[in-house]
């Protein structure tokens, strides 16, 4: 457990190190330091909001699950009302508080893993059923995913559905109950965005990029174009040409490309290789955690971690359709950056408390030889 634990801390500890440099090279032609010095306030307050998880019992949050919940519910209501909510490039997803931006989806990403550890915990005999099983969790599960949905925010509601739907599985939901709520939903999402014209023409950008390479789909084209160009070693660090207003969103959703361009595929590389290195430190310490609660808990933090890099090296690489999901830990925004320390620390607590292998009793009566053969 305790090199699982290191190696979490040192590549949370590396990924912000490099956000924070490449933070500041992305954007110092445009803004200079704003953004690095916004960034670094966000980055103490989730220290110190890390530290305070991994202090804390992580079973104290079974008592604050559900008013956790309904908080994360009243804030998503709240941000969908007119001249409250921010609204930012047609999606209302921002509180605005001057110079500060909170986006309440990042809240109720860790509400609802909460919310799920104690439902999984709490009824763990009954969830091979139907109505414990899917029904119930399926009732809470939809109210927060669509009330994401309509913000609009595709990307996070299809990051939640999918971290929901793991944990429900590892929960002991069966095969034969899962699978046809999850065709109905899948089908009902793509009809969706088949009567959305945005989010079809992202869609059709990423199947024909070259019809679309100087329109929905020049993002995406540039994008590849920076990671292109930095070949194995990079162009060096400030020297990338993409950032210089060729890249949209080249500090928040997109900073991957500028990484790749400036410091090479060894170091895209890198970053793959500490994230893979997340994900397995975060389930071997779920797999050690010492209740049910803890399991469900760590499991979805490490998925919600590892999927949501997963997803945007995916739409940098042009792999996925475009998403609007920051890199963990590297990305500019306040309230993600939040999320996922608060998540780090959470599985530090789980961690501090797992259980101890039981070790092998030795007979007194063997002899020093027996013992060794």
């Amino acid at each position: 457990m305790k090199a699982a634990v290191t190696v979490l801390a040192f590549c949370v500890a590396a990924l912000l190190a490099l956000g924070m440099v490449m933070l500041y090279s992305s954007s110092m032609t445009q803004v200079g330091a704003r953004y690095l010095v916004m960034q670094l306030i966000w980055c103490a307050l989730g220290l110190v909001l890390c530290v305070t998880a991994a202090s804390m019992d992580y079973q104290l949050l079974r008592k604050v699950a559900w008013p956790l919940f309904t908080l994360a519910v009243l804030l998503l209501l709240l941000v969908l009302v007119p001249h409250i909510g921010r609204r930012i490039n047609g999606a209302r997803r921002w509180f605005d508080f001057h110079s500060f931006r909170f986006q309440p989806s990042e809240m109720a990403k860790l509400a609802l893993i909460i919310a799920l550890a104690w439902y999984g915990e709490h009824f763990q005999r009954q969830m091979p059923g139907w109505k414990r099983g899917i029904l119930v969790p399926a009732s809470f599960i939809g109210l927060l995913l669509g009330l994401i949905f309509v913000e609009p925010d595709r990307g996070t509601t299809i990051l939640l559905a999918a971290v929901s739907s793991a944990m429900l599985l590892i929960a002991g939901v069966r095969w034969r109950y899962f699978l046809p709520p999850i065709v109905l939903g899948a089908c009902g999402f793509a009809v969706s965005i088949w009567h959305d014209p945005l989010r079809m023409k992202r869609v059709f950008s990423w199947l024909y990029s070259e019809e679309y390479k100087d329109t929905v789909g020049y993002q995406a084209r540039q994008a590849m174009i920076a990671l292109g160009s930095g070949g194995w070693t990079g162009l060096g660090l400030g020297n990338g040409r993409q950032k210089l207003g060729f890249v949209p969103e080249h500090h928040t959703d997109f900073i991957l490309s500028i990484i790749g361009e400036e410091l090479g595929l060894i170091a895209t590389l890198l970053i793959v290789l500490a994230f893979v290195a997340i994900v397995f430190c975060g389930l071997h310490i779920a797999m050690r955690a010492r209740d049910t609660f803890g399991l469900l808990l760590a499991s979805g933090l490490t998925l919600l971690i590892g999927l949501q890099a997963a997803i945007n090296i995916g739409v940098v690489t042009s792999a996925l359709p475009n998403k609007g999901l920051p890199l963990p830990f590297i990305s500019y925004g306040g309230s993600n950056l939040l999320a996922m320390l608060a998540s780090v620390g959470l599985l530090l607590s789980i961690a501090r408390q797992a259980r101890v292998p039981e070790s092998i009793p030795v007979d007194p009566f063997k002899t020093e030889e027996a013992q060794t053969a």
